[in-house]
This record gives structure tokens, C-alpha cells and sequence, in this order.
């Protein structure tokens, strides 16, 4: 069973030592993060970010503020950011995918945030899905999307996500699945959507301390455990294959993982495959960039 959560940190702006406490409490094989830290010493805040659940940080770059952060759990084959279509003068957005393999199987996990605009919003579902399905493909994976959907179901951009992939929480709900705001929610704009194929056993809420809960951040975490049983002889696929061009080992930037990611699962590879795309100016550099209208 595959455990997977979908997190808005703010940036780590509120109660850090209570946001350590839920992020520790999630549990997460995989932990897909939204508004992850992008300016000042943004690589060491989202490091500390995922040592709190014992994860590393496995792909995501600065601009986007999307995240994918791993755990010991899943073996990492390959990570990268990806900006989506530019919308100005909204924020710019992207999606982080990280492809992992666990008992066998490797799934394609991105972590997308959606803007207010309902136009852009539109829009960047449908790339987030044609993106994660091309690498989902690429490694013979099993697509999942999670993040921050800025709309609830029903409407048109979370309706195009259903329709494409499963809305986990209908599925199989634990709690009352409202994850905004933190502090009285009575909204779900937060979701983890997965191939149709896979068992969800449970999607909803965690088990933390209610005022950590509020402190944290002011969006409640979703968590879903997703099972896809092996069919009876079925044999595993080669961890080696060919997954494409453009996959030998080297860092890309925006993630700064390197040895820390392959130390995390005991790989001897000191990086992850790179990012598609060539970096933009100030990518790789620890100061902030220009930002567009604040999100949520």
C-alpha cells in the first residue's frame, strides 16, 4: 500500500515546530507540497521541510512552488519541475513529478497548485494531466495528481480532473474531507486523483493535534492509501529498463537534492535525472525572485 498526501505549507510562514509535528504525523510515503518555500534559502527550508516526515526532497523547482517529497519507503527513479503556460501578470505555475517505485510498481506522482484565475486554472489542469501522463508513460507508471485545486468538485477545472483521473476521497472518505480553512474548514479545494485500477483504502484527513492542525498552516493536509494488487503472475518490471532519452543522472535545478536524495533510500546515485527544459535566469540561486499577486 502506497500512502500519499497533498500539503499547502504558506511557505512555511506560521508555526514551523507545529507544521514539522502534522507534516511527522502524515506518514507519507510521498508527500506532494504546495507553496513550498521559493525565496530566501529556499533549498534548506524545504529540506527541513521534508526531514520533519523523514522524506527527502525529490523534484520541484524554485518557481511554481510545488514540491514532491519522498520517503524511505519508495525508491526514486527520477524527479523533475516543469513550468506550466505563463499567464501574466498571474503567479507563474508548475507541476513537480517524481516517479517512484514501491512493491514493484512505480507510480508518477505531481504535485500541481492551481491558480485563482479561473481561465488559468482551466488551463493548467489540463497540461498538469498531458505532463504527468507523458512521464507516467515514459516509465511504464501509474499517474497520480494531487495538490491545491483552488475550486471545488463540481466545478469546471476539478470536474476536468475527474473526469481524467479518480477523485480518491468519494471513493473511500475518512472525516468530512473540507480542507480550507484550516481554522473552521468548510471547503474541499484540496484532492489526490488517481488512475483508474488503483484500490483506494482510505482518502481524508490525518490523525494530529487539532491545534497543530490550525497552527501549521492555513490548509488541512489530504492523505489517501492506494493499493494496486499485482495480477497472479504477473512479473515485476525491470528496474534497469531503458526509461528514454534524456534520463542519465545528473541534478537538475531547482531541487538541490543530489547525495541527500540517494542516501535517503540507500541508492548510490548522487542525483536524479534531469529536468526537462533549460533552467531559468536566477534559478539556481538562493535569493527570492519578483512575485505576481499573492495565492492561496
Amino acid at each position: 500500500m502506497l500512502r500519499i498526501a497533498s500539503y499547502n505549507v504558506r511557505s512555511m510562514k506560521d508555526d514551523v515546530p507545529a507544521l514539522g509535528r502534522v507534516v511527522a504525523a502524515l506518514r507519507a510515503d510521498v508527500l506532494c507540497v504546495q507553496e513550498a518555500p521559493r525565496f530566501l534559502c529556499w533549498r534548506r527550508r524545504r529540506r527541513r521541510l521534508a526531514a520533519f516526515g523523514g522524506l527527502a526532497v525529490a523534484a520541484g523547482r524554485r518557481r511554481g512552488g510545488v514540491a514532491v517529497l519522498t520517503g524511505p519507503g519508495v525508491r526514486l527513479l527520477h524527479g523533475e519541475g516543469r513550468l506550466l503556460e505563463s499567464f501574466f501578470p498571474l503567479e507563474r505555475r508548475a507541476i513537480a513529478i517524481a516517479v517512484v517505485e514501491a512493491g514493484g510498481r512505480r507510480v508518477a506522482v505531481g504535485s500541481i497548485h492551481l491558480d485563482l484565475d479561473e481561465t488559468a486554472r482551466r488551463r493548467h489542469a489540463d497540461e498538469a494531466v498531458r505532463l504527468l501522463r507523458e512521464v507516467a508513460d515514459r516509465f511504464g507508471a501509474l499517474p497520480v495528481l494531487a495538490g491545491d485545486i483552488n475550486e471545488q468538485s463540481g466545478q469546471p477545472s476539478w470536474r476536468h480532473l475527474a473526469e481524467r483521473l479518480t477523485d480518491c476521497y468519494p471513493v473511500s472518505p475518512r472525516g468530512d474531507g473540507f480542507t480550507f480553512p484550516a481554522r473552521g474548514p468548510h471547503k474541499r479545494i484540496d484532492a489526490i486523483f488517481a488512475v483508474e485500477g488503483f484500490s483506494v483504502v482510505s482518502c481524508g484527513g490525518v490523525d494530529a493535534d487539532p491545534a497543530d492542525l490550525v497552527a501549521a498552516t492555513d490548509h488541512l493536509p489530504v492523505v489517501a492509501e492506494l493499493d494496486h494488487p499485482r495480477p497472479e503472475g504477473e512479473v515485476p518490471p525491470d528496474l534497469v529498463a531503458d526509461a528514454g532519452p534524456g534520463t542519465d543522472p545528473v541534478r537538475f535545478p531547482g531541487t538541490d537534492t543530489g547525495d541527500h536524495a540517494g542516501a535517503a533510500r540507500g541508492g548510490p546515485a548522487p542525483g536524479l535525472p534531469g529536468e526537462a527544459g533549460e533552467p531559468f535566469p536566477g534559478e539556481a540561486g538562493e535569493l527570492g525572485e519578483p512575485g505576481g499577486p499573492a495565492s492561496r
